[in-house]
């Protein structure tokens, strides 16, 4: 992607100002893989970031340019950060943040980024969004009642019914219920929700240049259940839910072992998958096996937005937060996968 081929830059949220966010989006302009990118946030955090990589490298700052619009972003010298500052935002509030530790500043300064990267998104002005780690108690503390990025976006975009993929090269995986107490998720988790995300995930397989997707749904309880053995729910919520996909032209099959099917989904050299993507129930059961194969690569993907929308597959790392150290493999990687999905 160069400044002559893209149209519409692409948004990056700068995250949580005390976490690792701003450095690894620093680190990204800096490698060259953040180009037609512009930044929603606060330029001296970003700033300061800059400062705090250049000490550790033993060179200048890069330069950090602040634009009234995305569209500005083409007069940025090559090789500065182009960065739109989100309403709202108290540059001096945020100087006093310590790396590390939750702050309310520090969660309303990331989610004001968010809000107004999402709201330029739905006028058309960025062809997408990429959002750095946020941290859901300062979020919290901020006042924000929303649990994580994908609530807050599904609310921003009128609410609309989305869905949770956690993908990398191997492996792609879609989420029935998200952030929920497994108590609560076992409530969540209906027929009608099963199918729910059966379409959605069918519908944005074609982003990714797949008309019918091969969808295998993974089972709630061991072993699928065993024909009820170990629960009915597969039997009495999940086969009909993948009936009534199939019936819709969805090539969806299941319910498998909850065990095995990640496995057999797996694209890797020599073992090509059986899957284009696996659909399971529970968080925790969809989001172990990607993270298993390596946190560098993974994105996060929120399907059924009006917009394409990427984040990295880790948090806010409080515990290297400051130090210089971060890795932006990840982000780097939500860059390219949002641009693949035609952002």
């Amino acid at each position: 992607m160069t400044r002559a081929a893209a149209d519409t830059p692409l948004a990056i949220s700068m995250g949580d100002a005390a976490g690792i966010g701003p450095e690894i989006v620093v680190k990204a302009f800096l490698r060259g893989h953040a180009e037609a990118c512009v930044v929603y946030g606060c330029p001296q955090v970003l700033a300061r970031a800059a400062r705090l990589l250049a000490r550790a490298d033993g060179c200048a700052p890069c330069v950090v340019a602040h634009i009234d619009t995305p569209a500005a972003w083409r007069t940025v010298p090559a090789g500065a950060i182009p960065v739109v500052r989100a309403r709202g935002i108290d540059s001096e509030l945020l100087a006093g943040i310590r790396y590390g530790l939750v702050d309310a500043r520090a969660g309303a300064a990331a989610h004001a980024s968010i809000v107004d990267a999402a709201q330029a998104a739905l006028r058309g002005e960025v062809s997408g969004l990429v959002t750095a780690p946020i941290h859901k108690e300062a979020l919290h503390a901020a006042g924000v009642d929303f649990p994580g990025h994908t609530e807050l976006l599904q609310h921003l975009c009128g609410g609309a019914p989305v869905r949770m993929m956690l993908a990398n090269e191997q492996l792609r995986t879609v989420l029935v219920t998200i952030h929920l107490s497994v108590r609560r998720a076992l409530d969540a988790i209906t027929e009608e929700a099963v199918l729910q995300t059966l379409r959605i995930t069918h519908a944005a397989s074609r982003a990714w240049g797949r008309q019918a997707a091969r969808i295998a749904v993974a089972g709630l309880n061991p072993h699928a259940g065993e024909g009820g053995l170990f629960g009915d729910e597969e039997m009495r919520l999940i086969q009909p839910a993948i009936a009534r996909a199939r019936a819709e032209g969805i090539l969806a099959s299941g319910p498998y072992a909850p065990d095995t099917v990640f496995m057999r989904a797996r694209n890797a050299e020599g073992h090509p998958g059986e899957f284009d993507v696996v659909v399971a129930m529970l968080h925790d059961h969809a989001l172990i096996p990607v993270k298993y194969l390596g946190l560098d690569q993974g994105v996060n993907v929120t399907l059924g937005l009006p917009f394409v929308r990427t984040s990295p597959d880790h948090g806010t790392a409080f515990d290297i937060a400051g130090r210089g150290v971060a890795d932006d493999a990840s982000l780097c990687s939500a860059i390219a996968m949002a641009r693949r999905l035609g952002a």
